[in-house]
């Protein structure tokens, strides 16, 4: 079928869905018995996290992806969302069999729905509630629509619906036939404990994937011979009560996008579900990159073959074959009447016809060494850590290290590191909750979160519908924000603005003998800020002009106001949290130079780079150096003990700074003062900085006690959450629920 598209086809383009299923496991290394999560939400709309047949076994969901990397991605995303919103004594079972367990440890999932609750005490009593404690992998795959519209041009088909359901029957009755490789390969259900089955079978490839696994009662047959007698089968089989819904057909392979398999006549099948993959104990996500594009391959190569003949005596012969390499030992090769020449092939004639990079080569040359040594599969690296016919050690280990794994970098969400450090935030938070979240511009941090017809779109993890358009462009101008708050009758520092360096220069017999900040005019995290708490030089005063024009066009030198810088962060007319700031410093041992004492520094793991951590790396630049010369410090001074030297004038975060939580110690009247300030700019959620001398002493609008420098309208959300010291405030989470007080 592939072979009459042009090689400049779009072979690769497809969709992508993954559901993993995995049990929760206690402290005592033993199927936990609490609830589901209390912080993953309602359960009954979450689109990511739910659960499966019992309390403890959660079902994590992908959106549809349009790549294998970006499914695996966002797998990993809520592998992290949910293992850190479980019990931190809680891990998640690495392995598709399960530790020691009885029919008594297995309490049935708590659904909202009577139906589905009823649907699962069926289940147990059919097949036993030990089967459903199994967990595995399942792979959604759909054909790009691009590729499927040249496919329908290039058949005989004049029905586009007809056309699609033979195209997937094609590829489901092949699945079904070459099955076989995939349980050789991937099978990872090796062992039961002890119990667990009626008999004995040792360890094997994939228990899973055998007659023991998730297999109906034998005198179910559901043909794939015809879609028309499929669709027969499954509602006779449904009518005579061999199974008590469609969906307990449990076969490999599941025609999807449907309600109800007669559907499918008339709409058409809108993509196949493949329920073969065991859990990856290897992987933190339990199944790897190499898998996902094999895989897509080897579903390729599937349709690359030619039709099946007498398909279900062809489907009975494989099916057999299937339960016998799936319950071989591991280190076995395969039986002698199989052969995957004909798969290898066409894999290979997909690479060459389309012209596929080398890591598709790779791919398949993986396979081929699988075939040639048995110890290179899956079962057969799990085979080698079986001790005394258990392997629970084994996944005790995995499933601790995975977990530790989550926890590292807590504040970070796996796979989207490169992102914005409140962005990652913000999408945690949402993920947790059970929005739906897209991704619309990674650069750019625009986000676009739903739950049912409610849309909100997020830049920057707080620029949202909630601000006016012009305000945020207001709080970037700081001569605009100054304005603003002076007519409101708000305290701001007195300066002047320059767009030249040269009428910059002229200013300085002004300012010669006061104390001055040099900053660009609209700038953010700090940058190009010179701060000259006693009289500047000319010559460092111009340096500090070159260092602002190098971030901006139009330059700011204001008077400094002598006291403790404070960021409030205000939401929505309410102060939601305070920091202080302290700038960039290191303190004295009497023996480290100031170069090793910032070097000793930086290994704090909340410090690093491109605001993807709560601290920043703290550099020994060209204003640092200034900064220490002005303190009469070079970086190879030794400061004796318990001295401080500070390495900036400004006490941004983003350059290096600390960060102690003040919620609790601020007075209220500061708060509602800065609450005054973001509602005068009309700014929905801002960061208001206020210079204070003495939070100790009350303020009011009269008698201020205090100077606003700036209103940011980024202001970086984690630096409140994980702080260098004190509580931390979690914003994030109050951001959405401002935004979807629904949920």
């Amino acid at each position: 079928m592939l072979q009459k598209l042009s090689p400049n086809s779009p072979i690769l383009q497809a969709t992508f869905g993954i559901e993993r299923e995995s049990l929760r496991i206690n402290a005592n290394h033993k199927v936990a018995q609490t609830p589901h999560p209390e912080k993953l939400g309602s359960r009954s709309f979450h689109p990511y996290i739910q659960t499966d047949y019992s309390e403890p076994q959660i079902e994590l969901i992908t959106p549809i992806a349009h790549s294998t990397k970006e499914a695996r991605r966002f797998l990993g995303a809520i592998t992290d969302v949910a293992m850190r919103s479980m019990d931190k004594s809680e891990y998640l079972w690495p392995l598709s069999m399960p530790p020691v367990i009885s029919e008594d440890d297995i309490q049935i999932a708590q659904l909202e729905s009577d139906y589905e609750y009823q649907y699962r005490i069926g289940l147990g009593e059919r097949y036993g509630k030990l089967l459903q404690s199994m967990s595995g992998i399942h792979y959604n795959f759909e054909l790009g629509k691009d590729l499927t519209q040249q496919l329908f041009e290039l058949s005989e088909e004049t029905d586009f619906v007809a056309f699609k359901n033979t195209l997937y029957l094609k590829l489901a009755q092949n699945f079904l036939n070459y099955r076989w490789l995939l349980t050789y390969l991937y099978g990872a259900s090796s062992l039961a404990e002890k119990g667990f089955l009626s008999e004995e079978v040792g360890c094997v490839r994939s228990i899973r994937n055998s007659k023991h696994g998730y297999v109906n009662a034998e005198d179910v047959h559901i043909s794939f011979s015809s879609l028309e007698q499929y669709v027969v089968d499954i509602e006779q089989a449904v009518q005579s009560g061999q199974l008590s819904a469609e969906k307990e057909f449990y076969s490999s392979v599941r025609l999807r996008g449907a309600k109800m398999s007669r559907d499918f006549l008339s709409k058409g099948i809108s993509y196949l579900e493949f329920r073969t993959f065991d859990l990856n104990p290897y992987d933190p996500f339990a199944i790897s990159q190499e898998t996902l594009d094999t895989v897509h391959l080897f579903l390729l190569a599937l349709l690359w073959l030619d039709q099946l003949a007498d398909v279900d005596n062809a489907l009975t012969k494989a099916d057999r074959l299937n339960n016998l390499i799936a319950l071989s030992h591991p280190h076995t090769p395969l039986p002698s009447d199989t052969d995957p020449t004909p798969i290898l092939i066409a894999m290979k004639a997909i690479v060459i016809h389309f012209g596929l990079d080398d890591y598709y080569r790779q791919l398949i040359s993986h396979v081929e060494a699988a075939l040639q040594d048995p110890r290179l599969t899956l079962s057969g690296k799990i085979a080698e850590q079986v001790e005394d016919g258990s392997l629970e050690h084994f996944g005790q280990q995995q499933g601790q290290a995975f977990h530790d794994y989550a926890w590292t970098a807590p504040y970070a969400l796996k796979g989207y590191e490169n992102m914005e450090l409140s962005t990652q935030m913000i999408l945690f938070d949402a993920i947790q909750m059970g929005l739906n979240v897209e991704i619309l511009d990674e650069e750019d941090q625009f986000l676009k979160l739903w739950h049912d017809d409610h849309i909100e779109y997020i830049k920057n993890g707080n620029m949202t519908s909630k601000d006016n358009y012009v305000v945020p462009l207001a709080m970037a101008n700081k001569v605009v924000t100054k304005k603003i708050l002076a007519e409101a009758g708000f305290p701001v520092p007195a300066g002047a603005e320059f767009a030249n360096k040269t009428d910059a220069l002229r200013y300085y017999g002004q300012i010669s003998s006061s104390a001055i900040v040099v900053k660009p005019k609209s700038t953010n995290f700090g940058l190009g800020i010179s701060i000259f708490q006693e009289p500047a030089s000319l010559v460092d005063y111009e340096k500090a002009l070159d260092i602002a024009f190098s971030e901006d066009s139009h330059v700011l030198v204001e008077e400094f106001i002598a006291g403790t810088e404070y960021r409030f962060f205000i939401l929505d007319g309410k102060c939601e949290a305070v920091l202080l700031r302290v700038a960039a410093n290191v303190i004295g041992d009497g023996h480290s130079t100031i170069r090793e004492l910032v070097a000793q520094k930086n290994q704090d793991p909340l410090r690093g780079r491109d605001h993807r951590s709560p601290l920043e790396i703290i550099n020994l630049g060209e204003i640092e150096l200034l900064m220490l010369e002005q303190q009469g410090y070079t970086p190879d001074t030794v400061l004796p003990e318990g001295i401080q030297a500070f390495l900036r004038g400004n006490s941004n975060i983003s350059t290096g700074g600390d960060s102690i939580d003040m919620t609790d110690q601020m007075g209220e009247s500061y708060k509602q003062l800065a609450a005054d300030m973001a509602r005068a700019m009309g700014a929905w959620a801002c960061g208001v900085d206020l210079i204070i001398p003495d939070i100790y002493q009350a303020t009011s609008k009269e008698k201020p006690n205090c100077t606003c420098i700036e209103l940011n309208f980024n202001p970086a959300m984690y630096l409140h959450t994980y702080t260098f010291a004190g509580p931390g405030q979690s914003i994030t989470p109050k951001v959405l629920r401002k935004l979807f007080a629904e949920i």
